[in-house]
């Protein structure tokens, strides 16, 4: 596929909100407005280089915010990254908190997941006419999050928490008291509304994926503490920016020094989603060649 890099290469996308999408992080930056076998991507991409390294920016919500989480068009936003060669994501998440030492301000890099969504698309093979993935993927989701990524920002000094499970709910609206609690009993450390379906289509595509949660509120269980709005959470994400992005250069930097291991990677990765869909072997899956 044209845009595809060659494999000795690595190219980084990363997919967030506030101070992420700013082109002011990259130098020789150019925009594509691109169009996917599965729609527009949420908005333009930004492509350019962040300390010689090329990188891929994309704001999930668009740049105004104007989706919720259920109308992000997902796909579209991870087949735009592969149409222009990107074969590393990381993200973003603005999340809740839902343990007492897990403080808004403070990241977390999630190491596994619960999905508790219920309106979107998860695979790119659908069967739909005009969609280029054939046959039936079964992708594995162990590990769920690429481990190299998760800890290339683990030594920058941030207050974090270096693993824990996310919860994605469908939303936009919060959970309730009783919710929040039974996701605490769950074993959930945070809860979000857009990392799935994003590590599940990373994972089809082949491509190493690792998310970074925000801490912006102790969701509605802890008594006495502002509860989760709109007000707390755009709050604290703009307080937070600059720390945001620091953790994203430094991230960029590490990937950098760990680039054969994570190039072996990108093969395994490709590997891996290869081998998950059933197919009739006369096919081609032109995707992942």
């Amino acid at each position: 596929m044209a845009g595809e890099l060659a494999s000795h290469k690595i190219k980084i996308g990363f997919i967030g909100g506030t101070g992420l999408e700013d082109p002011k992080i990259l130098t020789n930056f150019v925009e594509h407005d691109l169009t996917t076998p599965f729609g527009k991507p949420s908005s333009p991409l930004l492509e350019g280089e962040i300390n010689g390294t090329p990188v891929v920016l994309l704001a999930r919500h668009g740049r105004h915010h104007q989706f919720s989480p259920t109308n992000v068009n997902y796909r579209a936003n991870f087949w735009a990254m592969k149409m222009l060669g990107v074969n590393i994501i990381m993200g973003s998440n603005a999340s809740g908190s839902l343990r007492e030492n897990i403080i808004p301000g403070e990241f977390v890099f999630f190491d596994s997941f619960i999905d508790r969504t219920t309106k979107r698309e998860q695979t790119f093979h659908d069967g739909q006419p005009g969609h280029p993935c054939k046959g039936v993927c079964h992708v594995p989701m162990l590990p769920a999050f690429n481990e190299t990524l998760r800890k290339s920002a683990d030594d920058l000094k941030l207050p974090h928490h270096d693993k824990g499970t996310i919860i994605c709910i469908e939303g936009p609206r919060y959970s309730s008291l009783a919710e929040s609690n039974l996701f605490r009993q769950w074993g959930a450390h945070v809860i979000n509304m857009t990392i799935c379906p994003e590590v599940a289509l990373a994972r089809e595509l082949g491509i190493p994926y690792a998310g970074v949660a925000l801490v912006t509120d102790f969701d509605c269980w802890k008594e006495g503490d502002r509860h989760v709005s709109v007000d707390v959470v755009t709050e604290l994400i703009i307080s937070n920016a600059e720390k945001t992005k620091r953790l994203f250069v430094h991230a960029i930097e590490k990937i950098g020094a760990a680039k054969t291991e994570l190039l072996d990677e990108v093969r395994a990765a490709k590997l891996v989603a290869r081998n998950s869909v059933m197919i009739d072997p006369a096919e081609v899956l032109e995707h992942l060649l």
